[in-house]
């Protein structure tokens, strides 16, 4: 399922997975996968191919392969005239069954830079011309969330613990079972700008009566998301210049999210409106009520939710 943004992102794709990327491959590009793994991962893999042919199989440029049968590797190698080349492993197991994770692949003239969950993690080189590889394909037993694509980046954006940036949603492992503070505040490094995205996960407790998602800057609220369970709505506003304008109400499908169960909230920004899927289903979208999205630079949570996962 791809939506409109700078380019292309594909949401809560099926597994097995082959899409195209956009525009191919080229120097700057960055390739975001948002997913987690399933408590009965032997192993997955991510390949970035030239076409999409199943038989005789595609040329692979990257395979990224973790596996924890092995006592835990992550196998890289190149697949290439129906052959594969040389293996580079890694006995290094950043992934953890029944977590989730964040891979960000950064595309450079000479290679690709993998980081895992805000750390830099392997460093493979290119064997295939980038201008070959056009496809991404993405197998195992992993539940992804987003494949999100991005041409440009603040510095920072491709490994935030390398550029100093905390990233409170992978403390470092072994991972424990574990939610985040209630209410929950980070910063928005470069401001929410068309193409980029936000994702949070959690559980609505028995007895919960509502909370909010806020996108702010200073005092201003350029977007509030505010499920209310008795009225069995989400209301959408903005509150700028300390007043609140016209509320938001209208659910096509009624009322997504219910006490007692677990949520994904996926807000994507584009260049009109903020779009809302919950649990992989679009929504609504909100238009956008200030001129300036990249001054955007809060997250707020807050209210009657246990969080699991924050992903700005």
């Amino acid at each position: 399922m791809a939506h409109s943004g700078q380019l292309a992102d594909y949401f809560k794709p099926s597994l097995p997975f082959t899409g195209p990327i956009p525009c191919g491959l080229h120097d700057g590009l960055m390739v975001i996968i948002h997913g987690t793994v399933l408590p009965t991962c032997d192993s997955f893999k991510i390949d970035f191919q030239c076409g999409s042919c199943p038989s005789p199989h595609a040329d692979i440029a990257l395979h990224f392969n973790p596996r924890f049968e092995e006592g835990g590797c992550v196998v890289c190698n190149t697949f290439e005239r129906q052959n594969w080349g040389r293996e580079e492993r890694k006995y290094e197991m950043p992934f953890f069954k029944g977590h989730p994770f964040e891979i960000r692949v950064l595309v450079k003239r000479d290679s690709f830079q993998v980081a895992v969950n805000g750390n830099p993690f392997v460093e493979y080189k290119h064997r295939i011309p980038l201008s070959k590889v056009n496809h991404l394909s993405v197998s195992g037993d992993v539940d992804v969330t987003m494949i999100s694509f991005q041409t440009t980046a603040p510095p920072g954006a491709w490994c935030p613990r390398a550029a100093g940036i905390s990233n409170p949603a992978f403390p470092p492992g072994p991972y424990q079972p574990q939610t985040y503070p209630v209410p929950y505040h980070t910063s928005i490094f470069g401001g929410f700008y068309p193409s980029r995205s936000l994702i949070l996960t959690g559980t609505i407790p028995l007895d919960a009566d509502q909370f909010h998602v806020n996108l702010k800057w200073g005092e201003h609220i350029a977007f509030h998301l505010n499920p209310r369970f008795s009225e069995k709505t989400i209301v959408r506003n903005s509150q700028l210049h300390q007043s609140w304008g016209p509320e938001e109400r209208g659910l096509p499908s009624g009322m997504p999210l219910h006490r007692g169960q677990s949520f994904t909230i996926w807000i994507l920004c584009d260049a009109h409106s903020f779009k809302v899927a919950v649990n992989g289903q679009h929504q609504f979208e909100y238009n956008h009520r200030v001129p300036n999205l990249q001054q955007i630079d809060r997250l707020e949570i807050e209210g009657d939710v246990m969080l699991t996962y924050v992903q700005v």
